[in-house]
């Protein structure tokens, strides 16, 4: 069963997040593999203030693992992490099961 991560970013982090953003990015890119779907979180004025990533494994560990060695969780960005089993009913305007 793969696992969503919902991550939310320290408040007034943006500078924090566009100096952080080419590493992330570069991280996401070389464990594409893994991931089922990924983006951030926007506030009313369309500024991203954390992140949705769902990864797809079985493995707990592996998924908080994930998101632990996230140059944004490195680098201190996010507040808080919460990463959670996820039962796939949609994606891509499709039922899934």
């Amino acid at each position: 069963m793969p696992y969503a991560i919902v991550s939310h970013d320290k408040p007034g982090a943006h500078a924090l997040r566009a100096s952080l953003k080419p590493a992330h990015l570069g991280y996401l890119v070389a464990r594409q593999h893994l991931l089922l779907a990924g983006g951030a979180i926007l506030d009313d004025q369309g500024r991203a203030i954390g992140a949705l990533v769902v990864v797809d494994t079985d493995d707990a560990r592996a998924a908080k693992a994930f998101i632990a060695e996230d140059p944004f969780t490195t680098g201190g960005l996010f507040e808080s992490s919460q990463v959670m089993p996820w039962r796939q009913a949609f994606f891509d305007r499709r039922r899934a099961r």
